[in-house]
């Protein structure tokens, strides 16, 4: 809960994709000095476990997650590197599982009422729903949140800084996932950060 909590208040969830391990520090610290330490490190990429150990190593207070894990082996290998929460672009039972043995936090991509209903029922309280735009947007967070009035989401894919407060508006949204930010040098992640916290403070 403290996690979510974190999450909530943070509002933004940067999906970080680093293709080279030397990459980790200065990305990591360009968000940071933005004013968001928290990353969702995807694992696309074959320094991806690296990445996130590093990071923790060199940024413990940052709020580090392991993004794309899709099977028991990557959720293994993610939690054993330190990554403090485990995203997927699905919902996968045997990562559920593994989550919740470790006690850690699991937000699977759901995006029909049959999805949430499984995620429910492995105890799950926020779902990513992902891709966002091409499944409908606000439109089907809102229609889905009526029939799960409990259920939270974190939509990712297709938000920008142009879509966000419409977004974190609605009540059932606990942040975005984008990527928008991620673009460019260290100093210009830094800089498009800073006006990302800017606008959803």
């Amino acid at each position: 809960m403290e996690l979510l909590e974190r999450i909530k208040q943070t509002k933004v969830v940067p999906v970080v994709v680093l293709k080279n391990i030397e990459d980790t520090v200065p990305t990591l610290k360009a968000l940071c000095d933005g004013g968001l330490p928290v990353a969702e490190i995807t694992f696309r990429t074959a320094c991806a476990a690296d990445a996130i150990k590093l990071g923790c190593k060199e940024f413990p207070d940052m709020l580090i997650g392991a993004g794309t894990v899709i099977n028991a082996e990557q959720a293994n290998a993610a939690i054993d590197c330190g990554a403090k929460f485990i995203v997927g672009p699905g919902f996968a039972a045997s990562v559920a599982e593994v989550c919740n043995a470790r006690g850690v936090l699991y937000l699977p991509g759901c995006v029909t009422p049959t999805e949430i209903i499984t995620a429910i029922s492995y105890g799950i309280e926020v779902v990513k729903f992902f891709p966002c735009s091409n499944f409908g947007g606000l439109a089907t967070i809102k229609a889905l949140s009526a029939a799960f009035p409990t259920m939270k989401f974190m939509p990712t894919g297709g938000i920008s800084e142009d879509n966000i407060l419409d977004y974190l508006a609605f009540d059932k949204i606990i942040a975005c996932g984008g990527s928008w930010m991620m673009k460019g040098t260290p100093d210009e992640i830094r800089e498009k950060t800073a006006r990302a916290v800017e606008k959803v403070k």
